[in-house]
């Protein structure tokens, strides 16, 4: 009786053991199980395009003249200025520009200013401007009228008449100086600097303004404008963080030393021949820059942020069908040269040589190369 009661004791005590996860084995007491390690951090190696691509600061705006000064509106007419447009209104070919003793002024497209007045009999690249312009507008097909040509006949003098009715203006046929203003593209109006009710005189400026076209305005470290051309496609990273393309539109090719912020002088100045750096009027140096042009690929994207801050991924050079991993994984060897450690099967790890090729800085990727490393296996990153 006394040995039931001890068996039975000693069936509970090994059950209560085996449910709190405690095993007892036959024999010697066994050493506890040392702790596994944690199992390390992987990525995965995959063949795609690469990309190289340098990221810079750049202002979102609207295009304006080459260099970024803004287009200057100058006045021929003389009277009293009697409506002048809001600043952001934007004015288009044939459209009033504004009024002079209610008189209107309107603007063509054309990049050799008004400077005369056009009349039969005249010829030139002003008059080709008016021509195209009118063609343009409607006033006079190309049947009637070559938007090419260079001389003042009557069929422009038939269409000039269209246009003055069109505006209100006396029928003339006749394109007297201060009645129209050229300039190359329609104008953003980004500032006024006449007054209503103020004299108009004839050289006074009357506004200034951009382009409609959105532009991205990079300002480059001079040292790298060989790494820069036209045609390089780029990602626009936009205040609220969406991304759009773009494709660099112009390079600069004179380098350009930021504002001075000492005594005697404000505004950029070129770089000096020969020199890496440019005087700030402290004891401090910056590098002379150039100025890079992006035109967004999808305009409308961009919103109608103005001076706006983004950030441009400019891809430099680019690589299809090649064999990636993260820059992280490279272990630089002893005798020289890189490899990666690979996790092969059953988790066993082995270093792989690699030999590299294009590194994208912005997604931090490289190409390898190497007899041990193919798409699809895992490579040791750090963790973070």
């Amino acid at each position: 009786m006394r040995r039931k009661t001890w068996v039975v004791a000693a069936a509970a005590a090994l059950s209560a053991l085996a449910a709190g996860g405690v095993y007892l084995t036959a024999g010697a007491r066994q050493p506890a199980a040392a702790a596994q390690p944690p199992a390390a951090n992987t990525a995965t190696v995959e063949r795609r395009t690469l990309s190289a691509m340098v990221s810079q600061g750049g202002i979102l705006t609207y295009r304006a003249q080459p260099g970024g000064s803004p287009y200057s509106v100058i006045n021929h007419a003389d009277g009293t200025y009697t409506q002048l447009p809001a600043p952001g209104r934007v004015i288009a070919q044939g459209h009033v520009l504004y009024r002079v003793n209610d008189s209107p002024v309107v603007l063509l497209y054309g990049s050799t200013p008004a400077y005369r007045t056009l009349s039969v009999g005249a010829s030139g690249p002003d008059v080709a401007e008016l021509n195209a312009d009118l063609v343009a507008r409607g006033y006079a097909t190309r049947a009637q009228l070559s938007p090419k040509s260079a001389s003042f006949g009557w069929a422009t003098t038939t269409a000039v008449e269209k246009l003055q009715a069109a505006l209100g203006m006396t029928c003339t046929g006749t394109l007297t100086l201060g009645q129209a203003v050229f300039e190359p593209t329609a104008v953003r109006v980004t500032s006024v600097s006449a007054v209503l009710g103020g004299g108009a005189q004839p050289g006074g400026t009357v506004l200034q303004g951009t382009s409609t076209t959105r532009q991205v305005q990079v300002s480059l470290d001079a040292a790298q404008q060989t790494s820069m051309a036209v045609g390089d496609k780029v990602s626009i990273t936009l205040p609220n963080n969406d991304t759009t393309p773009g494709v660099v539109s112009s390079v600069g090719a004179v380098a350009i030393c930021p504002p001075s912020s000492g005594a005697g002088g404000s505004g950029s100045a070129p770089g000096a021949p020969g020199a890496d750096t440019c005087s700030s009027g402290s004891s401090a140096s910056s590098a002379p820059t150039i100025t890079v042009d992006v035109t967004p690929s999808h305009p409308a994207a961009t919103g109608t942020w103005d001076q706006a801050p983004v950030q441009v991924g400019i891809t430099t050079a680019s690589v299809p069908d090649a064999l990636v991993v993260p820059v992280t994984a490279l272990l630089a060897q002893a005798g020289g040269g890189y490899a990666v450690e690979v996790v092969g099967a059953r988790g066993r790890h082995y270093l792989a040589p690699v030999s590299l090729g294009m590194f994208d800085d912005a997604e931090g990727l490289v190409q390898v190369t190497g007899s041990g490393v193919v798409a699809g296996q895992q490579v040791v990153v750090p963790g973070t």
